[in-house]
């Protein structure tokens, strides 16, 4: 990605200017990991928490101590686990799924729990109305249950989003070339470290910012007693 590339070094203010275009690609990089691992963690989450709520002890378990596994596991760990191992046994994904899916996947616990007490949040006395009136476990869900959990945990997913946001750097051990992966290697070729750390940081805090204004405005907006999923 960065071979080739001449450093203007004649001034802080051109050297900031000549990595900044290899530095936006590392943003590219960095905002579609965290996107994409958001996705993968917003599915797998609520598919973990519905199946921990399962009446079934065979089921509830089991996915409780999976839950309890990827939250007490460090993320290099796991990241490790995808791009080493599993290679091993035909499994063989690129270098930027594997650290999305890694992301994806620890996240995925917390976000459960996250799920679980939205959904424990709304009155037990609706679902047994929902239940006395015929009504499916599925429609209960979707018609009673999660819109009404939907604005309970807004704000605690938009705090994970964040923090998965700022996670995205540790990719860089499995060769994903993110912002802060580039900035030490160009710190590691001019020997100038303070100016492309220093981006990196002042972007990173825009970046958060901005989530965290875009996801209270999104709070604000949902109505209180939930939302209409039709």
């Amino acid at each position: 990605m960065i071979e080739g590339i001449h450093w203007n070094l004649s001034s802080p203010l051109a050297f900031a200017l000549s990595i900044l275009p290899i530095l936006g690609l590392g943003l590219i990089v960095t905002i579609e990991a965290t996107l994409l691992g958001f996705l993968i963690a917003l599915v797998l989450g609520l598919v973990l928490a519905l199946l921990r709520r399962s009446r079934s002890r065979f089921i509830a378990w089991p996915v409780g101590a999976v839950i309890e596994f990827l939250r007490d596991t460090p993320l290099l760990v796991q990241l490790y686990f995808l791009y080493f191992v599993l290679p091993k046994y035909g499994i063989l994904l690129p270098a930027f799924l594997t650290g999305a899916l890694a992301l994806g996947v620890q996240y995925s616990a917390y976000l459960s729990e996250v799920y679980r007490a939205g959904l424990d949040a709304v009155r037990r006395g609706q679902i047994e109305a929902a239940i006395a009136l015929n009504m499916t476990r599925a429609r209960i869900y979707r018609d009673i249950v999660i819109p009404q959990a939907i604005p309970r945990i807004v704000p605690a997913l938009g705090n994970y989003l964040v923090s998965m946001l700022k996670d995205t750097p540790i990719l860089s051990v499995v060769t994903v070339m993110e912002m802060l992966g580039l900035a030490k290697i160009i710190g590691d070729r001019t020997f100038r470290y303070l100016i492309p750390l220093t981006i990196v940081g002042a972007i990173f805090l825009v970046l958060t910012m901005a989530a965290t204004a875009g996801i209270r405005r999104l709070e604000r907006s949902l109505p209180k007693t939930g939302i209409r999923m039709r």
